[in-house]
């Protein structure tokens, strides 16, 4: 656990180190677009943080590969360069795409053939653990489409979510964990060797985000882009590809019997072998609700839009930094609760948990829509939006002029939900910095 530590605080050290000279490097690169319709930020931001974020990955193998416990999973497995060569074609896809913006099939062919490279060095799916039936193995063809559509799904989930400051890189650090613990727990607890390299990717994962995030929150100075997105997608899927299908059902020796009621009555256990799935259900469930609904429309399922989760919480009410945590508490509460579960599946107080959670969740989600006031002993104690002002500002103010029936037909025309300072949205507001597009430019 120590080398772990060290091996997460060096990729985390690397990656915060070196965000601060990419960002400037992307200011002089011109990697720095306009605003678009999609966006929330209201100034034109530095992308290229995934810079940082894979020199912090190359420091991470790096140092993990000359610690003496560690040092074990590049001698025994090619798995650590299987990624690392992996990742280094779609990081380089995701730099083109922050420059020039690349067209989306062109990187949608770049993922599927940075999934094929780490296939043919050994990263891939050898056999499911399905329950009834046991371990159902599958041909090369079967194994490499399966690992390649993983890949795929996992790398456009994780940048479909990247829409917010410090989202997508603290809802990966969540996942991260989760599926560190789980698979620490398999390599340590039952001795299987197959999950090292699992728990290593997980390690390194964590240390990449956590060393961006404080760059990457609101207000962000930079964003990671999809040189960022995509490669830290693509770390969750090694990291689920190498324990999921390699760790054999019978090697955990829970149970005895025939192999088929070994991997049914471990169901719980083999849960989170499809963590990665369990941990971007949110980002996976935003990616299709975002198919289902452009395709609806006519539109090209790669047409960018504002219709995604995190919009939707925006158009609701919530702040920026709100909006950021609440998907931080659902990505928590999925990921730790499998885990949970996996651990101790006959304990009603995990479900119970998850449900009283749940509850919560949705009562803060809905919040802003009951707009709810303290009554007065709790004044001083509760946020300034929840105060009963409205009484006391009306009886010190001033006697008003009588206004003309214009006036007040202007000051009583609505604003449209996510303005800044309507219901606390602060991140989509009017640009009147950026009004004249040709000014912007010029500025630049």
């Amino acid at each position: 656990m120590r080398e772990y530590l060290l091996t997460l605080c060096i990729t985390a050290a690397v990656t915060y180190l070196l965000t601060g000279p990419v960002r400037k490097f992307a200011i002089v690169a011109g990697a720095m677009p306009e605003i678009r319709a999609r966006d929330v930020h209201r100034e034109p931001t530095p992308r290229l943080g995934g810079i940082a974020m894979f020199f912090g990955l190359c420091a991470g193998l790096l140092v993990a590969d000359h610690l003496t416990n560690l040092n074990g999973v590049f001698s025994q497995s090619n798995e650590p360069r299987a990624l690392l060569s992996g990742a280094a074609l779609i990081w380089l896809i995701g730099v083109l795409d922050d420059k020039f913006e690349i067209d989306a099939l062109i990187k949608l062919g770049g993922q599927m053939i940075a999934a094929g490279v780490m296939v043919m060095q050994g990263l891939t799916i050898l056999w499911l653990p399905i329950p009834g039936f046991g371990s159902v193995a599958l041909t090369q063809w079967q194994g490499t489409l399966l690992t390649v559509a993983l890949v795929v799904i996992t790398i456009n989930a994780v940048n479909f979510v990247d829409g917010l400051d410090g989202l997508a890189a603290g809802m990966v650090c969540i996942a991260s964990a989760a599926f560190f613990l789980y698979a620490y727990r398999v390599w340590v607890s039952y001795g299987i060797e197959a999950a090292a390299p699992a728990t290593l990717f997980s390690a390194i994962l964590m240390g990449m985000c956590l060393g961006f995030l404080p760059h990457n929150m609101h207000p962000a100075r930079i964003f990671m882009g999809d040189s960022g997105s995509m490669l830290i997608g693509l770390v969750l899927a090694a990291g689920a590809i190498s324990i999921t299908g390699q760790v054999d059902p019978d090697a955990l020796k829970l149970f005895a019997g025939s192999e088929k009621a070994a991997v049914h009555q471990t169901v719980p256990v083999y849960i989170p072998l499809l963590l990665p799935l369990t941990i971007i259900a949110i980002p996976a469930a935003d990616l299709v609700l975002a198919i289902v609904r452009r395709t609806w429309r006519g539109q090209s399922p790669f047409a960018a839009d504002r219709g995604h989760l995190h919009h939707r919480l925006l158009e609701i009410g919530h702040s920026h930094s709100r909006a950021v945590l609440i998907m931080y508490f659902w990505s928590a509460l999925i990921a730790f609760g499998a885990l949970a579960y996996s651990v101790n599946s006959a304990s009603m107080w995990i479900v119970l948990g998850v449900v009283i959670l749940s509850a919560i969740g949705l009562l803060l989600l809905l919040l802003p829509r009951f707009t709810p006031r303290a009554p007065m002993w709790a004044q001083a104690v509760v946020p300034p939006r929840y105060r009963r002002r409205r009484k006391a500002v009306a009886e010190s103010a001033p006697v008003a002029e009588p206004v003309s029936a214009e006036a007040e037909e202007e000051e009583r025309t609505p604003v449209a939900i996510g303005v800044s300072g309507v219901n606390g949205a602060t991140a989509i507001g009017a640009r009147s910095r950026f009004l004249d597009r040709r000014k912007a430019e010029s500025s630049r």
